[in-house]
């Protein structure tokens, strides 16, 4: 029985790293996508001594012909895509509204919604080429269910978005035979906080008192990039298969609390 393939952006750390791990351990090949070249080569190699078969790709997810080479690269090396995950995002600048420079604006606009859409543009002539697949976006919980995170208006707003394309996809993509569902993790321990600057968290902070921990479930402690990964595998997986247009939330009750 031949493997499914997947395609993973962002897979150089946290829950692209985790899921591409968890996806390698199921018996799927691989194509990973990161601007982090060099991290990115150790992981396929790391994931080729469990029997999978790792292509890396190094490039920048919002541009277009970086995109074009994966999918090309694709087509040789497997010759179809069953599985993909948008992962990759940053979290760009937070900020008063009118703190928050166009460019910074446009940055996280790029990156996230623009990154993401390119994914999918790219990737769906391959499912439907293979006549069903599976898409799982990596969204989070901030402009879903949290508005509590002071000045992350232009994060919130991709993260919302990738929520309403789910919804708008699950439809049209169905008549192909592909679902499409996006998770929201809440606090999760990974190195995103490293694309995050903020300024002026003063002046548009709410104070408000939670009780002893923001995270119920856990008693204020973050999940693991696995908790994600693992439900990434699920989605993507069989036993899922009457599952789409649907977000999950992996936030222990966070999103609930804030």
């Amino acid at each position: 029985m031949n493997r499914p393939v997947a395609f993973i952006t962002g897979a150089s750390s946290g829950i692209g790293l985790a899921t591409a791990r968890f996806l390698a351990s199921s018996n799927y090949h691989l194509m990973l996508f990161d601007r982090d070249g060099g991290t990115l080569e150790a992981v396929a190699s790391e994931l080729e001594t469990i029997g999978a078969k790792v292509i890396a790709i190094a490039g920048n997810i919002a541009c277009e012909a970086d995109l074009d080479r994966a999918m090309s690269s694709i087509r040789t090396n497997f010759g179809c895509l069953d599985a993909v995950v948008a992962n990759a995002g940053i979290n760009g600048v937070w900020a008063p509204i009118d703190d928050l420079s166009p460019d910074e604006w446009d940055t996280t606009i790029r990156v996230n919604l623009r990154g993401t859409y390119l994914t999918l543009n790219r990737t769906v002539p391959l499912l439907k080429e293979k006549g069903a697949g599976s898409i799982v976006i990596v969204a989070s919980i901030n402009g879903v269910r949290s508005f509590t995170n002071a000045g992350a208006t232009a994060y919130s707003a991709t993260k919302a978005a990738q929520v309403a394309m789910t919804y708008q996809l699950a439809l049209e993509l169905a008549r192909a035979g592909i679902r499409i569902n996006v998770v929201c993790p809440g606090a999760i321990d990974t190195n995103i906080d490293a694309s995050t600057e903020i300024r002026d968290r003063q002046e548009t902070e709410v104070p408000v008192i939670w009780p002893e921990g923001t995270i119920p479930l856990s008693d204020g402690e973050p999940g693991m990039a696995s908790d994600v990964a693992e439900t990434i595998r699920f989605l993507l997986s069989d036993a899922a298969r009457h599952i789409t247009g649907t977000p999950v939330f992996i936030d222990g009750g966070q999103g609930l609390l804030k």
